[in-house]
């Protein structure tokens, strides 16, 4: 892709009504986090440049801002019309430390780095930790995930796919760190899955 193919694409894509579209985003975002487990589709996506799907560019255009510290894996980050894109529609600036990025947008969720290499938060403010957007498979057809804890009634199961093996071992160091520790959302093209860091998270039987 040419340089001038690459500032032209920044440009397009985005949401058709910026106001409507983003606030409907983002109360599909903050229930899936309110309500673990439960998945969650979208109306009005973006459609942002391979290979960042709709579904995160949605999620970008909504939460990002010229506030937001982002951190692009090495599959995102070596791609220059993502990164135009997501710079254009969100302003927000880039990071190449994890430790310092409010939200991680990570195109391969097998590839993903230890939870505890990003911003934790502290006791006094467990809000200021990073938020870990990862694009996966699909949201089904995976192990089942048995997800117990605040905002689920009994349990909830999930079965998502192109989670890497060590995710459940990760997953118990993070909430072990309670209230300090990372929330993930799970994004495929059929919607999102909301993981806050309060939920607990075993092999379904």
């Amino acid at each position: 892709m040419t340089a001038q193919a690459t500032h032209s694409s920044a440009f397009q894509g985005g949401f058709a009504n910026p106001v409507f579209d983003g606030q409907s985003v983002f109360r599909q975002v903050m229930n899936a986090l309110a309500r673990p487990g439960m998945k969650t589709a979208f109306d009005g996506l973006t459609e942002p440049p391979s290979p960042l799907i709709a579904t995160v560019g949605s999620i970008a255009a909504t939460l990002f801002d010229h506030d937001t510290k982002i951190w692009l894996d090495p599959v995102l980050s070596r791609n220059e019309a993502v990164a135009g894109w997501l710079t254009f529609h969100t302003s927000a600036p880039m990071t190449r430390q994890t430790l310092d990025a409010d939200f991680a947008v990570l195109a391969d969720g097998t590839a993903m780095p230890s939870l505890e290499s990003f911003a934790q938060g502290t006791q006094e403010y467990p809000d200021r930790s990073t938020t870990l957007i990862i694009q996966i498979e699909a949201l089904e057809g995976g192990r089942d995930l048995r997800l117990t804890g605040p905002g689920i009634k009994d349990f909830q199961t999930i079965a998502p796919q192109g989670l890497p093996e060590h995710f459940l071992e990760q997953w118990a160091g993070n909430r072990s760190r309670f209230p300090r520790g990372v929330d993930i959302i799970l994004a495929a093209g059929e919607g999102i899955i909301g993981l806050p860091r309060t939920v607990k998270i075993e092999i379904g039987s």
